[in-house]
C-alpha cells in the first residue's frame, strides 16, 4: 500500500468546507495525525485554529505528545471493539476530544482528531479545573479567556450530527487515498506490460492505434526516405517528426522546422533556399536557406498541403535531385536532406482535384504516417491528464494536483476536435483556476465540455421509433465503441458484456463491424 500524502488534505475543496462547519456551528477544530498519534500535514503558517487554547497546545511539545497518547490509545481500543470511533476526555487539556480513524484495507493508518468540546451535560464544574491546567502549562491568560465561551456541549442530537461530519472527512481522504494508489497501479501495470511502449519519446499513449504508431516509428529508425504524416491539427505531428530525427541516424545533425502556412510565395522561397544580395528590394547581403542550413540533417515541412503549385514544382526538384538555386543566384546547389511533410489536409483528394502535384505526393507518400485523433484513442485521456497534471505540479507551485472521477467523465464525453492540444489547454485551465485546491472538480471544467456530457445525456434519453431498433442501435453503438477500445479484443469485449464470444463475432458480422470497414 502506498503512503498516504497527508499535505494534500488541508487544499482539498470538501474537506475545507467540512472543517469549516465544524468551526462554524460548534466551535471545533481538526488535526490529522498518523496511526501513531503524530500531528501530519499541518503548517503553523497555513493552519488557523478557532481555540488560542488548541493553537497553544498543539504547537507545544508537550501538547503534541499527550495528544499522540490519547490517538494511539484510542486506536488501539476500537481495534478490538466495534466503535466506529472514540469520544474522550484530553487530560492535559481537561476538554473531549473525538478520534476518528483513517481505516484503508482493514488497516489503522490515522485519524480524524477533532477538539475542543464537551460530550456529558455537567461540565460546567470542568471548567475551573481546564483554567488551571491550562495555566500550570504556561497558556497566556488572555488565550484561556477566549477560549472559554467556545468550549460548547453537545447534546445527543448535535453530537451525532457532528460525528457524522468527522466521519465525512475521514472518507473523504480514503477516497482520495484511493482513487491516488488506483491511477498508480494502473500506470505501474501498464508500464509493467507494455515497457517504454506507454511513453515514446514525449508521446503519451496505450491505446491500439498509438502502438501500431511507436512500431512504425520502430521500423524507419534507420531508413532515411521520405515521410508523410498526416493528421489533424493538434494531434502531435511535430513530435513525430522530432521523433523520426532524434532516433535517426542523423540525431546528430540539425533538424529544420518550416510551416509552408506562414509566408507567400516569394517569402516562403527566400526562406526556403536562400537569396543573393540584390536579388530583391531588401537583399542587402547574401543570406542561406533553410535546407541549406539542415544539410546531413532533417527538414521538417510543416502544413505541406498549403503550398502553392509554383512551390510544389521547385520542393519536388529538391526531394528528387537535392538540389535548389537560391532566389537571384545562377548556380545550384546540392544538399543531402531527410524530408519529413505533415499536413492536416487529405492530399490524395487534393491531387484527385488537380490542387496538388500527383508526382509531389507520391514523393511524400513514401512512409505514410497516420495519427490517431482524440476521439479514437480515449483510453489515453488519463494517462495524457496524468501527465499534464505531473507537468504542472513541477513547473508551478509544485502541488500535486487530482482529477476527479466525474471529471474524468466529462473528458470522455468530449469529442475533442482540437485533440491532444485542446487537452494539454484544458488541464493547464483547469490547474489555473483551480488555486491552491488538489481536488479537480467537474463543475471548473469549459462549459464546453461540460454541455458536451449533458447533451450526450439528452440525445441518450430520446429513443424514438420502435423499440426493437432503439435496443439495436444501442447494441451496435456499445459494441462499435467497445471494439475500438479494447482494440479488437473479442474475448475481452465479450467478457466485459457478458455473452460469448461467438456470440459476439456474430453480432460483428449482423451489423458490419469488421475492422477493416470501421477505421477507413
Amino acid at each position: 500500500m502506498s503512503m498516504i500524502n497527508w499535505d494534500e488534505f488541508e487544499h482539498i475543496h470538501v474537506i475545507k468546507k467540512l472543517k469549516q462547519i465544524l468551526s462554524a456551528w460548534w466551535s471545533i477544530d481538526v488535526v490529522f495525525t498518523d496511526e501513531r498519534g503524530h500531528i501530519r500535514g499541518f503548517d503553523n503558517e497555513k493552519n488557523a485554529f478557532v481555540s488560542p487554547v488548541v493553537n497553544y497546545l498543539v504547537n507545544r511539545e508537550v501538547g503534541q505528545t499527550n495528544l499522540a497518547d490519547l490517538v494511539t490509545k484510542s486506536i488501539d481500543d476500537l481495534r478490538i471493539s466495534t466503535n466506529r470511533y472514540s469520544l474522550k476526555k484530553w487530560d492535559i487539556a481537561g476538554f473531549d476530544v473525538g478520534v476518528f480513524p483513517i481505516l484503508i484495507q482493514n488497516d489503522y493508518v490515522g485519524a480524524v482528531v477533532a477538539l475542543g468540546f464537551f460530550k456529558d451535560e455537567n461540565f460546567a464544574h470542568r471548567l475551573q479545573e481546564i483554567r488551571e491546567r491550562l495555566s500550570s502549562l504556561g497558556c497566556p491568560p488572555d488565550a484561556i479567556e477566549k477560549s472559554m465561551p467556545r468550549l460548547k456541549f453537545l447534546d445527543e442530537q448535535d453530537r451525532g450530527h457532528f460525528c457524522e461530519l468527522c466521519e465525512l472527512v475521514s472518507q473523504e481522504i480514503v477516497t482520495l487515498h484511493l482513487e491516488i494508489s488506483s491511477r498508480e497501479s494502473r500506470i505501474k501495470e501498464l508500464n509493467k506490460e507494455l515497457g517504454n511502449r506507454f511513453n515514446y519519446d514525449n508521446m503519451i499513449g496505450k491505446s491500439k492505434p498509438m502502438q501500431s504508431l511507436y512500431s512504425l516509428l520502430d521500423k524507419i529508425k534507420g531508413a532515411d526516405s521520405t515521410v508523410l504524416i498526416q493528421g489533424e491539427n493538434g494531434t502531435g505531428k511535430e513530435l513525430i517528426a522530432k521523433s523520426i530525427h532524434y532516433n535517426s541516424h542523423r540525431k546528430d545533425r540539425s533538424f529544420v522546422i518550416q510551416n509552408c502556412s506562414a509566408f507567400n510565395d516569394n517569402l516562403l522561397e527566400s526562406e526556403l533556399f536562400g537569396h543573393v544580395k540584390g536579388s530583391f528590394t531588401g537583399a542587402i547581403k547574401d543570406k542561406k536557406g533553410l535546407f541549406e542550413m539542415a544539410d546531413k540533417g532533417t527538414f521538417f515541412l510543416d502544413e505541406i498541403g498549403d503550398t502553392s503549385p509554383t512551390m510544389q514544382v521547385k520542393l519536388l526538384r529538391v526531394i528528387q535531385e537535392g538540389t535548389f538555386t537560391p532566389v537571384g543566384a545562377t548556380e545550384m546547389r546540392k544538399v543531402d536532406v531527410r524530408i519529413i511533410a505533415a499536413t492536416n489536409r487529405n492530399l490524395k483528394e487534393m491531387v484527385d482535384k488537380g490542387t496538388f502535384r500527383e508526382d509531389l505526393y507520391y514523393r511524400l507518400n513514401v512512409i505514410n504516417i497516420r495519427v490517431p485523433p482524440m476521439r479514437e484513442r480515449k483510453e489515453d485521456i488519463p494517462y495524457l491528464v496524468e501527465y499534464f497534471l505531473q507537468k504542472s505540479s513541477e513547473t508551478g507551485l509544485g502541488i500535486k494536483k487530482v482529477l476527479t472521477k466525474r471529471a474524468l467523465e466529462k473528458l470522455y464525453d468530449y469529442p475533442w476536435p482540437g485533440n491532444v492540444r485542446e487537452l494539454q489547454n484544458e488541464i493547464e485551465r483547469l490547474v489555473v483556476l483551480s488555486g491552491d485546491e488538489t481536488k479537480l472538480m467537474a463543475e471548473h471544467l469549459s462549459p464546453k465540455i461540460i454541455e458536451a456530457g449533458e447533451k450526450n445525456k439528452v440525445q441518450g434519453s430520446r429513443l424514438q421509433g420502435k423499440l426493437k431498433d432503439a435496443l439495436e442501435d444501442l447494441e451496435r453503438d456499445m459494441i462499435r465503441e467497445g471494439l475500438r477500445r479494447t482494440g479488437w479484443n473479442k474475448s475481452k469485449l465479450a467478457k466485459e458484456l457478458g455473452i460469448s464470444r461467438a456470440g459476439l463475432i456474430m453480432k460483428v458480422e449482423k451489423y458490419g463491424l469488421d475492422k477493416r470497414r470501421i477505421i477507413r
